[in-house]
């Protein structure tokens, strides 16, 4: 295994996991990729490790530029195993390195996970030396765990940015002027939208400490290393983080009999024809983790369900489950959906939209059986008033 280099002296030494599919509930179509990095100075350090399933991919490209042996210092920027996983492994080459991590939270964790490693925790401002580098360290808590930090080098100008400007994306391309710009974009929104949403206010806070640092590189842990549109992925954190989308709409539903995926179409269209950039997602094709990212930049979401068992269909459920937990607020939205003869299902979705932290901008769409032309109409008609 080779490594990639970023500047003289410093190393992407990942792993690309290509067969990943789920990551706790998220789609990975374009599989993912550990982001570990080397830098050779008079102290060699390892910023972060792997997955421990792919340890040895990992030591496998260290050693194409150094024995692992001669590391001095690792630093632990996040504790979660796709992270840490692989500290285990590498300590065993490397037993005396110091274990730099993020305090308390950091130092409290990987001893959780792994036992006591004599761990010297880092707080924000704090910065050591390793040679003719200076490394420094600032705690960035909730992004997305209570330990995350990230770590910069100033005379290099690269942030080793942990979670922050990440995606799950695989590729024998290692910067984002080696793959397709738009694709990378797709998949830094949905990274985006579906880890990191929920913590707008704290990414506002880092990007404003951010903004004194001078940036040539930004070496992330999943995912492609941006050096060539630091601008563009900077512009983009910037306004999802600032949580005020201003168009389009999202509707979102599941049918049993086909009747309130007529009445989901016919939703999209009114708001089509109002030239509001309109989606239509049935969950019974589409995966919940690849409509958030719809959700983020929309300002208008409209949800469906048919009732089963005097509840919404399970699907519908989950999907609210989920969005909820990402708290993305600050939307306009709507129930809608059919049903036979009790009809719960329809208020209980407005209620989790709510609970989403949506103002409700339309009154529920309760139909029963199957809508009628007229009914269409009406159901059109409204959509298009409202959304003037």
């Amino acid at each position: 295994m080779k490594a990639t280099k970023l500047k003289e002296g410093i190393y992407w030494v990942g792993a690309v996991d290509w067969n990943i599919r789920n990551f706790h509930g998220y789609s990975t179509e374009q599989g993912t990729s550990y982001g570990a990095y080397l830098i050779v100075d008079e102290k060699i350090t390892l910023i972060d490790t792997v997955k421990a399933p792919f340890a040895e991919e990992m030591i496998s490209r260290i050693s194409d530029i150094l024995p692992p042996e001669t590391i001095d210092i690792i630093i632990s920027n996040h504790v979660e195993m796709d992270h840490s996983g692989a500290l285990p492994a590498i300590r065993k080459y490397c037993p005396n390195a110091s274990i730099y991590t993020s305090s308390p939270a950091g130092a409290k964790g990987l001893a959780a996970h792994y036992g006591d490693y004599g761990y010297l925790p880092v707080k924000t401002g704090d910065s050591i030396s390793i040679g003719k580098r200076t490394l420094s360290f600032v705690s960035t808590p909730m992004l997305h765990w209570p330990d995350n930090m990230v770590t910069y080098c100033p005379e290099e100008k690269i942030l080793f940015s942990n979670d922050a400007f990440g995606q799950h994306y695989a590729s024998t391309g290692h910067f984002d002027d080696e793959v397709d710009l738009p694709i990378l974009l797709d998949e830094a929104k949905k990274y985006y939208g579906n880890i990191l949403m929920c913590f707008g206010r704290q990414i506002q806070n880092v990007g404003n400490t951010l903004k004194g640092l001078d940036i040539d590189i930004i070496a992330p842990s999943h995912g492609i290393i941006w050096r060539s549109h630091i601008d563009e992925i900077l512009k983009v954190y910037g306004l999802w983080s600032a949580n005020e989308p201003s168009t389009g709409a999202v509707v979102v539903y599941d049918s049993m009999w086909h009747s309130t995926e007529i009445i989901a179409k016919t939703i999209c269209e009114a708001f089509a024809d109002q030239d509001i950039p309109a989606k239509l997602y049935d969950l019974k094709t589409n995966h919940i983790s690849n409509i958030v990212p719809e959700v983020l930049t929309s300002k208008y979401i409209a949800v469906g369900s048919p009732t089963l068992n005097n509840q919404m269909m399970p699907s519908v459920a989950a999907f609210l489950s989920y969005l909820k937990g990402l708290s993305p607020k600050n939307r306009e939205a709507f129930a809608f959906g059919s049903y036979g003869w009790s009809g719960q299902s329809i208020e209980l979705v407005e209620k989790e939209l709510e609970a989403c932290g949506f103002h409700i901008c339309m009154d529920r769409i309760r139909i029963n059986y199957i809508p009628s032309e007229e009914t269409l109409r009406e159901i059109y008609n409204n959509v298009q008033n409202m959304s003037k």
